[in-house]
C-alpha cells in the first residue's frame, strides 16, 4: 500500500482521466460477479447441481480482475471509498484541516470535500 498522499483539487482532476476507465471496468466486473453470483446460489438449490466448471472459473477471474483494477486505482494515491456508487476520496488540506476531495463516477469534476470522518453525507461544496 502506498503512503497517503495529499491532492490539490486541480492535482485530484487531473488523475480522472486514469482513475474514470478503471472505475468503469471495476463497477463492470462487479456486476458481473454479482450476477454469476445469483446464478450460482440458485444452483445451490438443486441437490444435485454441479457448482464447479465454467461459472466458478469465470467467478474465480472477475474476482481476480476486480482486486487488479482496485490495486491499479489504489496505485495513484487515492481512497476507493464505495464500489457500487463509484466514490474515490483524494486526501487534501483546506484551511489547515485534513480533509478529503470527493469525486463520484458520474460527475465531471471534484467538485466536493468533506471532514475525514464526515463521510459521503458530509460533502460539501468546494
Amino acid at each position: 500500500m502506498p503512503e497517503p498522499r495529499y491532492f490539490t483539487v486541480a492535482e485530484a482532476n487531473a488523475l480522472l482521466p486514469t482513475l474514470k476507465p478503471l472505475l468503469a471496468k471495476l463497477m463492470e466486473r462487479r456486476a458481473l460477479v454479482s450476477i454469476s453470483a445469483q446464478n450460482l446460489g440458485s444452483q445451490l438449490h438443486e441437490i444435485h447441481a454441479n457448482i464447479g466448471g465454467p461459472e466458478i472459473s469465470d467467478m474465480t477471474r472477475d474476482f481476480a480482475a476486480i482486486q487488479t483494477l482496485i490495486d491499479e486505482i489504489l496505485s495513484h494515491g487515492c481512497i476507493l471509498k464505495d464500489l457500487n456508487g463509484g466514490l474515490i476520496d483524494f486526501l487534501s488540506e483546506r484551511d489547515g484541516r485534513i480533509v478529503y476531495l470527493c469525486w463520484k463516477y458520474d460527475e465531471p469534476a471534484v467538485q466536493h470535500y468533506h471532514e475525514l470522518n464526515a463521510g459521503f453525507a458530509g460533502r460539501e461544496p468546494l
